[in-house]
């Protein structure tokens, strides 16, 4: 049988990152695209807050086309329709059959998306949905997934979680409630290193802002 042509919503962080691998273990899909939304005023993944260049360097290391949604900002839920409605047209035209997410637990966020998939022809999937986070979390360090924090929500986790390594010692720190992956927002990653990539990309930690509520760290290329 034939593998389904899959793009995977791709965010820039660990748990895309632990999807793409888990899907290429596969035998019904064939990842053929990264799907990411920018913030095209920043030119930078929405939330995450990662350069153009960095999430580029991760499709590279992928083997995979980026296809890059701008948003604008502020960005309208109207104007969010528009865009994705663009980009299912065009993945239908590209033979995409599936849209893989790398949602973790959040019972809404999944009905959101299988709801904004509907009447698209594209069937949405979870790759890595239900698995314990306390569990994975773990299983992505020591497979030798490497990732940066790039956010953080300061109303659920300390400023000071910004910009540090994602490992085992951060994942010690962490205070009860916290969940080991940030599947409740509390704080967002970008992927150097996994494998799912052929190489690490370069990145070095930069200035910490604060803005909309939110503290950033910035990363830079090299």
């Amino acid at each position: 049988m034939a593998k389904k042509k899959c793009w995977l919503s791709w965010s820039s962080g660990k748990d895309s990152a632990w999807a793409l691998g888990t899907l290429r273990e596969r035998d019904d899909v064939e990842v053929v695209g990264l799907l990411t939304t920018l913030n095209e005023e920043a030119d930078r993944v929405a939330m995450h807050a990662v350069r153009r260049t960095l999430l580029q360097a991760q499709a590279d290391a992928a083997g995979l086309p980026l296809v890059a949604i701008d948003l604008p900002s502020p960005c309208s839920n109207e104007a969010y329709e528009e865009r994705m409605k663009g980009a299912m047209a065009q993945a239908r035209e590209a033979g995409v059959e599936v849209m893989a997410f790398g949602d973790l637990f959040l019972e809404d966020v999944r009905d959101y998306r299988i709801s904004r998939m509907e009447g698209t022809g594209i069937e949405p999937i979870f790759p890595i949905w239900g698995l314990p986070t306390d569990q994975l979390a773990r299983t992505m360090v020591d497979s030798g997934l490497k990732a940066w924090i790039t956010c953080v929500d300061p109303k659920q986790l300390d400023r000071s979680f910004v910009g540090r390594h994602w490992d085992h010692a951060l994942l010690d720190d962490l205070p009860e409630g916290v969940d080991p992956c940030g599947e409740k927002g509390e704080a967002h990653t970008f992927c150097y290193a996994a494998p799912c990539f052929t190489r690490p990309i370069a990145v070095t930690p930069g200035e910490i802002v604060e803005r909309d509520g939110f503290v950033f760290a910035d990363l830079l290329p090299g």
